[in-house]
């Protein structure tokens, strides 16, 4: 016989996830509204957000989560990806950055200034951004859970993702003085750093023959990621399961990193 607990129950809970109309993104929404969370869908396009929402409210209950378009390099729209959430769903209790960008794959020696400029940015100051935004509505109910989805790409230097390898350090960086910063408010913030996972965005790491061989030698699990190995992790960081747990980074990645 199946066996529920309270320690993963979101019932009654709002999340707002950024770059979650697909991918890893769309997973962790999943996960967190079959946990009883409201869910707020958000990413540029608004018609994949629409197709994402209807495929979690299908499965979990309609009402179970709403879309919302932003792009999270402008200030404004953050705001009001937040402001709207408040009048479809109410105050924040749980926050997923899990949007970020890389469009440019080389030497560090090569990189134009726009392009590290929008991915500094993108990854690093529009997390910032939204923080600043949705902490207000955890410190006034004296709860909360941050979650941003770094990289294990943080932890080593790389000659082809070395400007978002710096980028995903940095936002460890944010987790852990965010932590210290919002821990007495009885906010947790915690980043999420995958392995490679088998998402489009991610594409160039995984589709090739080079990639698969050396996750078939050298991989402990023998795979790669999948979107959804990232539904359990959310809800563990969302609920009260990880209650005594903040400003950590998990490393989700088959066991390629251990010990970070």
């Amino acid at each position: 016989m199946a066996t529920t607990s309270e320690l993963f129950d979101l019932s009654g809970k709002v999340a707002l996830l950024t770059g979650s109309s697909r991918g890893m993104g769309e997973a962790m929404a999943m996960g967190l509204a079959e946990a009883g969370a409201k869910v707020v869908v958000s990413s540029r396009k608004l018609d994949q957000c629409e197709e994402t929402a209807k495929n979690i409210n299908d499965s979990c209950g309609a009402g179970s989560a709403t879309a919302l378009s932003c792009n999270i390099g402008y200030k404004e729209q953050l705001q009001k990806l937040v402001d709207d959430t408040h009048d479809a769903l109410g105050s924040i209790d749980i926050l997923v950055c899990n949007a970020s960008i890389n469009h440019f794959y080389g030497q560090m020696s090569e990189i134009p200034d726009e392009a590290f400029d929008k991915i500094m940015n993108t990854n690093v100051r529009s997390n910032h951004w939204l923080c600043q935004m949705v902490a207000p509505d955890m410190i006034s109910t004296g709860k909360g859970s941050i979650m941003l989805t770094s990289s294990i790409g943080a932890f080593g230097p790389s000659t082809t993702l070395g400007v978002y390898g710096i980028s995903k350090l940095a936002e460890i960086g944010m987790v852990r003085n965010l932590a210290a910063e919002l821990g007495p408010s009885g906010i947790r913030v915690n980043a999420i750093c995958p392995g490679v996972v088998k998402t489009e965005f991610a594409r160039v790491l995984w589709d090739n023959a080079e990639a698969q061989k050396r996750t078939d030698e050298e991989t402990p699990l023998r795979r790669f990621g999948e979107p959804d190995d990232f539904k359990g992790v959310a809800v563990f960081l969302a609920s009260d399961a990880s209650a005594y747990m903040t400003g950590q980074a998990l490393t989700v990645c088959g066991g390629t990193h251990m010990w970070r």
